[in-house]
């Protein structure tokens, strides 16, 4: 056994599992052989390690988690696929998150330092960034490609293939079916823009003249009087030496057509967040 690496008598660890240097595996644990565990991770007890899956070193999962296990999708064919998991991660009691799928990415991604809370679910072929807060229920469809800094809110649904930019806050009991401007705070049953995410920007350092500049980035992007591709093109040309505001621009432009969280019609004109934190 490595340095200071103990497993509880009642885990299995199959044969072939890579297990890094200070692991703790508690009671009633399942290891398979494909698995990685990096150093200094903890497993704490009744935890289920399935498939390709490489857990980061200093990462802590609570009981009842299952990683690993095969995607939630008639489309895979049974082949080999990876779950990848960062390091410092919390993975609370609950928590599914599935490998990719053999017919599409092929592998499911989680940034360093998140943090999962009970019964949160990442499904097949997602990338979820670093430093995410998921809170109790917090749901991925497959394929949803996930920001850093992005906080989602209890019970909230991210349907498949939706994407959350950079500093997103997604609200509790949601269902967010478009995409999530860098930035923004959404919520709603169909989720709507209820302006700027001032709070995280203010805990992210950035300067109150460039959230001044973000803020008016935002109404000209959503100005119901024009297309949003003329206001695209007038943001494009308005806020080029911003790089907060073209983060946004570029999110919106560089996918194609795509269905977006837009500001509902009775506000979410940026303002609405600008006295909080």
């Amino acid at each position: 056994m490595k340095i200071n690496t103990s497993i509880h008598p009642s885990s299995v660890v199959e044969e072939g599992a890579q297990i890094g240097q200070g692991v703790r595996i508690g009671p009633f644990c399942h290891v398979s052989a494909e698995a990685a565990i990096g150093d200094g991770v903890e497993l704490v007890s009744h935890v289920s390690v399935m498939g390709a899956t490489t857990i980061g070193a200093s990462t802590k999962v609570y009981p009842m988690a299952t990683l690993g296990a095969p995607p939630q999708n008639t489309k895979h064919k049974g082949g080999r696929t990876t779950l990848v998991i960062g390091a410092n991660c919390t993975i609370r009691e609950g928590v599914t998150m599935h490998v990719g799928t053999d017919t599409s990415r092929g592998e499911t991604t989680v940034g360093d330092n998140g943090n999962f809370l009970a019964y949160a679910h990442i499904a097949h072929d997602c990338v979820v960034g670093k430093n995410a807060t998921f809170a109790n229920g917090a749901t991925l469809g497959g394929h949803c490609e996930i920001g850093d800094n992005v906080y989602i809110g209890g019970l909230s649904a991210v349907h498949q293939f939706v994407r959350v930019g950079d500093n997103a806050f997604l609200g509790g009991c949601s269902a967010f079916v478009g995409d999530v401007i860098p930035y923004a705070i959404a919520v709603g049953n169909r989720a709507s823009l209820r302006g700027l995410n001032i709070i995280g920007l203010k805990r992210a350092g950035l300067p109150r003249s460039e959230i001044y500049l973000l803020r008016k980035a935002y109404r000209t992007i959503f100005d119901r009087s024009r297309t949003v591709g003329e206001n695209i093109e007038l943001a494009k040309a308005e806020f080029a030496s911003s790089a907060t505001a073209m983060k946004i621009i570029d999110f919106i432009a560089s996918r194609g057509k795509r269905h977006y969280a837009v500001p509902s019609l009775k506000g979410g004109d940026g303002d609405d967040t600008d006295d909080e934190g």
